[in-house]
C-alpha cells in the first residue's frame, strides 16, 4: 500500500488568485456509484444559495440537472475550497428515473413532527488494486476470523501488525469526514481482516441519507491516494467467512421519551410482519445481495424470518441492552446490507413504523433450500482449500 495520488505540496500550496474550487458530486445513474467534476467560483459559497444549478450528461443526449442540497469543506483541497453533493433532476426540474432522495425526502417532511433520528453503521471491504482482499495471502486465507472456545473475533476490534490491515485508510477517513463537516460517530475494525466500519449519525430526516452518500465519496477519495479499492459488497469472500451490513438505527421522539421502549417494541413488530418487503429495499438487488450475508451466523441476521432480540447480534432487530436498562431509547435494525441505498432503507422503516403504508418495491425471493446448498457447497470448498495451504 502507497500513496501516490496525493497533490503535490507545490501545487496544493499554490495561489488561486482568489478563486474557489467547489466540486459537485452526485449519485450516478446506476444508483449505487458516485460523480464528480469540478467548477470554479469568484468567490467562497458560504450557503447553499450561494450554489447555482449545474448540469452533466449520463449519456450522450440526456442532459441532467444537479441540485445542490448539500455543503462541505472539502478535506484534500482544503479551505476555502468546498464539496456540494447533489440530487438529479430532469426536464421540468422533476426528479429523475434514479433519484430516490426525492421522494425520501417527502416522507420525512411527512413525520418531520415525529422526529426521526437515524445512524448507520457503514461497513466495507479494503482490496488492492489486483482487487485481492488487502493483506490476505494470495493464494488462501488468513488465520481463523473467530475462535469458538474463547467466543472472540480475531480481527474485530483488534490492534497489532497481522490483525489489522487498512487502519491508515480507517483513519484518514475519519478525518476527512470530521473535516467536511459530517456527524461520523466513530469508526472500528470488523470481522474479516481489511474490513472496517464507520457510523455516522444521528442525525434528523433526510440528512441521514446524505450524509452517508458523501461520506462514501470521501473514502472512495481517500483509498484512491493509498491505490486501494473500497468495496461494499455484503459478502465478498464466500464461505463460513463474515459479511458486510449496514446497521441502521433508528428512533422518533416517542421512543427516546421516558417509557418509549413500549412504543420500539411495537414499531419491531410491525417491522416484523413485513419482513420480505423490506428486504426489497436493503440492497440494490432487491434481495439477492442479501440472501448470501443473511445466514444467522457471524452477527448476520436470518434470511427466512424477522427476529426481535435484546443484545443479540444474530437478531434482525436488537433493542441494545442500555436501552431496555432505560426503558427508552433506540433499535438497530441489522438487515440492510452494505451496499444500501441509504434513502430507500430510511423511507422503508418511516412508511411502515410512523405512517403505517404499504412498500412498492417487490422482493426478489431466491429458493432457501437453493440457497442453503450453496453455502454448505462452498464451506466445503473454503474447508478443502484451508487445509491445502496449510498441507501444501
Amino acid at each position: 500500500m502507497s500513496v501516490n495520488n496525493l497533490i503535490p505540496p507545490h501545487y496544493l500550496n499554490l495561489s488561486t488568485n482568489g478563486k474557489v474550487k467547489v466540486e459537485y458530486v452526485w449519485i450516478s445513474v446506476t444508483g449505487q456509484t458516485l460523480q464528480s467534476k469540478t467548477r470554479t467560483f469568484d468567490f467562497e459559497p458560504k450557503t447553499l444559495e450561494d450554489v447555482p444549478i449545474w448540469t452533466y450528461c449520463y449519456d450522450p443526449i440526456k442532459e441532467t440537472y444537479l441540485k445542490p442540497v448539500g455543503l462541505y469543506n472539502d478535506p484534500f483541497r482544503l479551505a476555502p475550497h468546498k464539496i456540494v453533493y447533489c440530487e438529479t433532476l430532469e426536464k421540468g426540474m422533476q426528479p429523475s428515473h434514479f433519484n430516490t432522495r426525492h421522494r425520501c425526502n417527502e416522507v420525512m417532511e411527512a413525520v418531520k413532527d415525529q422526529h426521526p433520528w437515524f445512524g448507520m453503521e457503514q461497513e466495507y471491504n479494503l482490496l488492492g488494486a489486483d482487487k485481492h482482499p488487502l493483506g490476505w495471502p494470495k493464494d488462501g486465507f488468513p488465520g481463523p476470523q473467530y475462535y469458538p472456545e474463547t467466543g472472540l473475533f480475531t480481527y474485530h476490534l483488534a490492534q497489532g501488525t497481522g490483525n489489522i490491515m487498512g487502519r491508515t485508510i480507517a483513519e484518514s477517513h475519519y478525518a476527512a469526514c470530521l473535516f467536511a463537516g459530517l456527524k461520523i460517530a466513530g469508526i472500528n475494525s470488523e470481522g474479516l481482516l481489511s474490513q472496517w466500519e464507520y457510523q455516522i449519525g444521528p442525525v434528523e430526516g433526510i440528512q441521514l441519507g446524505d450524509q452517508v452518500w458523501v461520506s462514501r465519496f470521501l473514502l472512495h477519495r481517500v483509498a484512491e491516494q493509498f491505490e486501494v479499492v473500497v468495496n461494499f459488497d455484503p459478502k465478498i469472500v464466500p464461505g463460513d467467512w463474515c459479511g458486510a451490513g449496514c446497521h441502521t438505527n433508528f428512533s422518533t421522539e416517542e421512543m427516546r421519551k421516558p417509557g418509549g421502549l413500549k412504543v420500539i417494541l411495537e414499531a419491531c413488530e410491525k417491522l416484523s410482519t413485513v419482513h420480505k418487503e423490506h428486504l426489497a429495499y436493503y440492497d440494490p438487488a432487491q434481495g439477492k445481495d442479501n440472501a448470501r450475508r443473511m445466514t444467522g451466523r457471524f452477527t448476520s441476521p436470518p434470511l427466512e424470518n424477522c427476529v426481535v432480540g435484546v443484545m443479540d447480534r444474530n437478531a434482525s432487530l436488537r433493542v441494545p441492552l442500555l436501552v431496555e436498562q432505560n426503558g427508552c431509547g433506540y433499535f438497530e435494525d441489522r438487515r440492510p446490507a452494505s451496499n444500501c441505498d441509504p434513502y430507500l432503507v430510511t423511507e422503508a422503516i418511516v412508511k411502515t413504523v410512523c405512517l403505517n403504508r404499504k412498500l412498492s418495491r417487490a422482493y426478489v425471493e431466491e429458493d432457501f433450500k437453493k440457497i442453503q446448498e450453496r453455502l454448505e457447497k462452498l464451506e466445503i470448498e473454503n474447508k478443502e482449500l484451508k487445509e491445502k495451504v496449510a498441507h501444501p
